[in-house]
């Protein structure tokens, strides 16, 4: 910082000795108060400059440039630079907050923005936050409002350019004074400056077409030295161009005219199509970072002799940044319609026919002469007689006369260099020439093609992709014929070859046998979807089966999903270390079977066959595949379902529309699987993996199985019987007394002998003496369960039961007896109002699984206990839930030994103490009852859990999500 002169030295003001005094700045208030007015005064503490100097004190020279500057500067527009003073309207603060007229003014079009910094941002896309006052406006003009405004808050519909302001120094144009323009005109017609370079300076300002011509002179004042406004009579944008083609493009005979189109198009339509160099229909078009668009030989000429710039904002432009255009651009132009320039040819010819269509035509001497400065490089010369036609105009027996040359010469080269692979040769040939025309696409697709590869998906691929995105038939049908016809290339395959790779994929399709054979079951191994109904023998006394059911053979399905898991179970042999050829029998393969019910599947536009309006699903998952090596004594394991609650890993078997009440029904449509499986469980299936012949034995567990399902099954009472379990014999007084203390006594064959003693009664008993005896069986059981619990149901059963206590504790019901009705409603329409406004758990009408997931957390405890009067009742529910939580995991785990140890070490210790709780502080819900799944809960998962090692994995889940497919 240099020092100035004494005030006896100083020097008048630039400003004085013109005569011009500075335009008033608008009044804007800074926010600690101090008024921007004066740089001085901020830089002096808030005093003068008079206040400051006296004898022998000074004032720096620099803060009194800055400040003049800084006056000059705020009679400027922040946006388009215009003279503030010179457009009518008010003036606005850049960073200050939207006026109640501009914010409604907006929001009317659907801007939500509450601060001009956001709007300017949007509207003239320039960051206005970061703004130093010493450089940057503080306003902008009425007019750049008026722009704001137009534009939504989004967009802008005027030409303003945002000026770059630039930093006070030595050579501001804000603060020098200037000569008038028509002197510096003068003294610059003097000067003998080179073409190239004068057409450059020209170049740098006069042919911007972004930028009006009155904010030409309005930037004036402002900017680098560099880059300062020449105030001349500046050319017309096409007089420029005319110079550039003559001078440094010479594309007059390359290039056509914009006056070869045929219709009458708007102006600034048929701009977007005009190179900004040559003027000439864009040809070979590119675009600069900036978005202005040139024929690529023009822009490439031009940046070499006028420099790395764009000709129409000045901003850089290298050659290598140079980008096409986006697809939609290029389709327009080359639709455009052009007139055919032959005299007595009035044609009209898109832009990418019209080289063929000039190149077909018969032209005399006198039509190539006229027409030679627009056709030049679209017509060949014709040595007279029969005009000649283009190559692939041509026949192919001409095709082949024309070239028989070059065939030769390439077949040669081909015989010498490439071992004769005349096509590769070709193909290569073809490839470069449509590299050298930048036409790349077709040219990655050739190389495609050469590669072995081609364009289009495999179908196995558009099947997945029909079946993940959950298209029919017609849908994908209607997909794949959009695709081809817009494209013009076959991407997506037809449905047929879809219905051939979906054969190798579904059950029927490889070969396999039986040893020994299955009883009852054909050895055909080609056996797709079948009836479920075509089995069964009909006589006279029977009704139509009122069913539609379809279904696989259960072989044929368990033969398809170990194919499926060819892969895995090769890949388990290697990591085990076994020797593949040594591992040909001792396979066992665990089956998990699920089935369930569906309501609601009626069509929701008629006109079906009439059927119930339920169904039933019957699904199984390969769940583990382990193999007895010979001479080894335990069996190893090598594959384990990672996801078995996965619809993925959960194979449709048979798919029925009944009810699943209608035993009759359900037990007829069932009866085919349950011989086909009761046969495989005495064979072994014969089946090749890994190209050798292996033996498999099968192992089912029924465990996908609601309790509904279950005791239609194994023909027990309904859920609401004294018989509260299906795992055990106890009676739901007697497991509201012992609620821990309970072993899993039922199996499939016991409940068979019950049957029996209940169908015959052999000691002649009564009534209730007999279903005493038979504890609750009733039914002939068809179809085996494995005795367990299901813990998708498991879950939804305990959560609706602590959504009663939740009620109950709300209303106080230990104090009361016999609420009524109506207060339990009210209760409950509590609780649901609580759930909603904190949890977001709206009410519904039946408890699901995503719903009892979010109601069983600590979380929602603490929100229920809100309405919940007594701190000590609160703190019982409190400690009911932290119980409950410790214990679900135990059961929802797919392996609770790896996934939760601490939790399965602790769980009788846990259900104990849940159910020393229930039975004291909530004796006045369990005083003599209990719901079936806390009892299961209680007292059955230990054993289950040490028998089977899981019970989450066993669960229906992948059943239940499964049925969306359906």
């Amino acid at each position: 910082m240099e020092k100035a002169p004494l005030p006896s030295e100083t020097q008048p003001e630039k400003g004085a000795l013109l005569g011009i005094s500075p335009p008033a700045a608008p009044n804007i208030e800074l926010d600690d108060g101090v008024a921007t007015g004066s740089v001085m005064k901020l830089c002096l503490g808030g005093k003068s400059k008079e206040n400051v100097e006296g004898p022998g004190r000074r004032v720096d020279k620099k803060l009194q440039e800055m400040d003049t500057h800084m006056n000059h500067l705020r009679c400027f527009c922040r946006l388009c630079g215009m003279v503030l003073r010179k457009v009518k309207g008010p003036v606005h603060d850049v960073h200050g907050d939207l006026d109640d007229a501009s914010k409604a003014a907006l929001r009317k079009m659907g801007c939500k923005f509450t601060s001009w910094p956001e709007v300017i941002l949007k509207v003239f896309k320039v960051d206005v936050t970061e703004d130093i006052e010493s450089v940057h406006p503080l306003s902008f003009c009425h007019r750049c409002w008026m722009a704001s405004i137009r534009g939504g808050g989004f967009c802008s519909f005027s030409r303003t350019r945002v000026p770059e302001w630039k930093p006070h120094s030595s050579l501001c144009h804000l603060c020098s004074p200037r000569k008038p323009s028509f002197q510096r005109t003068r003294r610059k017609r003097r000067k003998a400056i080179p073409r190239a370079q004068s057409l450059a300076k020209r170049t740098r300002w006069d042919h911007s077409d972004s930028i009006a011509v009155g904010e030409r002179r309005a930037l004036r004042p402002f900017g680098g030295h560099h880059h300062a406004p020449v105030l001349r009579a500046w050319r017309k944008p096409s007089t420029q161009r005319e110079q550039w083609v003559r001078n440094i493009t010479h594309c007059q005979k390359d290039h056509l005219s914009t006056k070869l189109i045929s219709e009458k198009l708007p102006v600034d339509f048929l701009f977007s199509f005009t190179c900004l160099v040559c003027d000439h229909l864009l040809s070979d078009p590119v675009q600069s970072p900036c978005g202005h668009l040139f024929c690529r030989s023009c822009i490439i000429k031009y940046t070499y002799v006028l420099g790395p710039h764009c000709p129409a904002c000045n901003l850089p432009c290298a050659p290598d940044d140079l980008t096409p255009p986006a697809k939609a651009f290029l389709s327009a132009l080359l639709s455009l319609p052009l007139l055919c320039p032959r005299s007595s040819c009035s044609e009209q010819v898109r832009l990418d026919s019209f080289k063929v269509h000039c190149l077909g035509h018969e032209l005399d001497e006198q039509d190539t002469n006229q027409q030679s400065s627009e056709l030049g490089i679209y017509l060949l010369n014709n040595k007279g007689g029969r005009p000649r036609q283009h190559l692939l105009s041509l026949t192919r027996r001409a095709q082949k006369h024309r070239l028989r040359d070059l065939k030769n010469q390439v077949k040669v080269f081909a015989d010498k260099e490439e071992g004769g692979d005349l096509k590769s040769v070709c193909l290569t040939m073809f490839l470069l020439a449509l590299r050298s025309g930048n036409e790349h696409r077709q040219a990655d697709e050739l190389e495609a093609m050469m590669q072995g590869r081609g364009f289009g998906l495999h179908p196995a691929v558009c099947l997945a992709i029909r079946v993940n995105t959950f298209l029919s038939c017609s849908q994908y049908h209607k997909m794949y014929r959009t695709v081809k016809a817009t494209s013009g290339r076959q991407i997506f395959q037809p449905l047929h070859t879809l219905r051939a790779a979906e054969k190798e994929l579904l059950p029927g399709f490889h070969q396999f046998e039986w040893q020994p054979a299955l009883k009852n079951v054909s050895t055909s191994c080609n056996v797709g979807i079948i009836n479920g109904v075509s089995g069964w023998a009909s006589s006279v006394d029977d009704a139509a089966a009122d069913t539609i059911t379809r279904r696989f053979r259960y072989d044929v399905a368990l033969v398809s999903a170990l194919k499926d898991l060819e892969e895995d179970i090769m890949e388990g042999l290697r990591e085990s270390g076994m020797e593949d050829s040594a591992c040909t029998s001792g396979f066992s393969v665990m089956i998990k079977e699920s089935c369930d019910g569906m309501g609601d599947v009626s069509e929701k536009h008629g006109g079906g066959p009439v059927v119930p309006e339920k169904a039933v699903r019957f699904s199984f998952t390969v769940m583990s595949v382990s193999v007895l090596a010979d001479e080894e004594e335990e069996e190893v394991t090598i594959f384990t379902e990672p996801k078995p609650n996965s619809e993925l890993s959960c194979k449709p078997l048979c798919l029925t529309f009944v009810d699943e009440s209608d035993h009759e029904t359900l037990t007829a449509v069932l009866s085919p699987i349950v011989a086909e499986r009761n046969a495989m469980k005495e064979s072994r299936l014969i089946l090749s993996l890994g190209g050798l012949l292996r033996s498999f034995r099968f192992h089912f567990r029924g465990t996908g199985y609601d309790e509904k399902m279950v005791r239609e099954m194994e023909g027990l009472e309904a859920s609401g019987s004294t018989y509260i379990c299906t795992l055990c014999d106890s009676s739901r007084a007697e497991a509201s007394q012992n609620m821990v203390l309970h072993s899993v006594t039922r199996c499939h064959e016991e409940n068979l002998e019950r049957y029996e003693i209940w169908r015959t009664n052999p000691f002649s008993e009564s009534v209730d003496e007999l279903r005493d005896r038979v504890k609750g069986v009733s039914a002939k059981p068809f179809m085996e369960t494995h005795p367990t619990l299901d813990a998708l149901h498991c879950d939804i059963g305990n959560a609706t039961e602590f959504y009663k206590i939740f009620q109950d504790e709300i209303g106080e019901v230990y104090q009361k007896v016999n609420p009524s009705r109506e207060e339990r409603r009210s209760w409950r329409a509590a609780l649901d109002k609580q759930l909603r406004k904190k949890m977001k758990l709206k009410p519904v009408m039946r408890m699901n699984g995503n719903y009892a997931r979010r109601l069983m957390t600590q979380e929602s405890v603490e929100v229920v206990c809100e309405l919940v009067p007594s701190e000590e009742r609160r703190e019982a529910l409190r400690e009911l839930m932290r119980l409950y939580l410790q214990m679900k995991p135990v059961w929802r785990a797919t392996c609770p030994a790896k996934e939760c140890p601490d939790q399965l070490c602790s769980y009788s210790f846990n259900s104990q103490s849940f159910a020393d709780l229930l039975s004291s502080t909530f004796k006045y819900r369990y005083n003599g009852k209990i719901t079936n799944y806390l009892h299961k809960t209680l007292a059955h998962v230990p054993e289950i859990i040490e028998r089977d090692g899981s019970i989450g994995a066993w669960a229906s889940e992948g059943n239940e999500s499964a049925n969306k497919l359906f």
